[in-house]
């Protein structure tokens, strides 16, 4: 199995990569500014469990694929930029809907799509796709067999930090959130910030380039 000089080697350089705010990260910021605590928290587990995906596909070999594929990496790429614009403008749209959500004192509306949405942010991520195809081998030491178990494992490190890392993000913002809502006007505007938020991570995902 993996050695434990890789594994701390592998789990320093995964925590570099997860501290600076990516796609996953700004995306479950502008949740929880538009949506509360609950619904940044089921985003992260969505992006986790989307981030894991890639593990396992680039494990069983796919994501070789993408990496040597422009066509696939694109296809990937502003799948993931499209899904996250479409949610900016719906939550740009919705922004005043947060007052009346508040006062009500309802719940933030299905958590199953909250956690699909986020699991389509976590697999679509550019920068995790090329960390896990590009990097992730690298640790591995075939002498030692298992190969598929090594990254299962590795990849495993990878997004228990991912989660620690995000939840924290998410947890801080929801806290500023609620200082917002104490008036309807902030309110309203945390809903728009969130929004903006999610359209100008999208353009970004969307003008992600790759190096060769």
């Amino acid at each position: 199995m993996v050695s434990a000089e890789r594994l701390l080697a592998f789990a320093a350089m995964s925590f570099l990569l997860i501290v600076v705010p990516g796609p996953s990260v700004l995306f479950v910021i502008g949740r929880a500014l538009a949506q509360g605590r609950r619904a940044a928290l089921t985003t992260v587990v969505g992006n986790t469990l989307g981030a894991y995906a890639l593990v396992v596909a680039v494990a069983l070999g796919v994501g070789s694929v993408v990496e040597r594929s422009v066509l696939v990496f694109t296809l990937l790429k502003l799948t993931g930029a499209a899904c996250l614009v479409y949610l900016g403008v719906r939550a740009w749209r919705q922004r005043g809907s947060l007052r009346a959500a508040f006062a009500s004192d309802r719940r933030v509306p299905s958590g199953g799509r909250t956690l699909w949405e986020g699991f389509t942010v976590g697999v679509a991520n550019p920068k995790t796709i090329v960390f896990f195809a590009a990097v992730l081998p690298q640790f591995v030491d075939r002498a030692q067999g298992h190969v598929v178990a090594q990254m299962l494992l590795l990849g495993l490190v990878f997004n228990v930090i991912a989660v620690l890392s995000d939840s924290v993000w998410g947890l801080a913002a929801a806290t500023g959130r609620e200082w917002f809502a104490r008036s309807p006007r902030r309110l309203s505007l945390v809903g728009g910030a969130g929004g903006l938020t999610m359209i100008g991570l999208g353009v970004t995902v969307a003008a992600t380039g790759r190096k060769d």
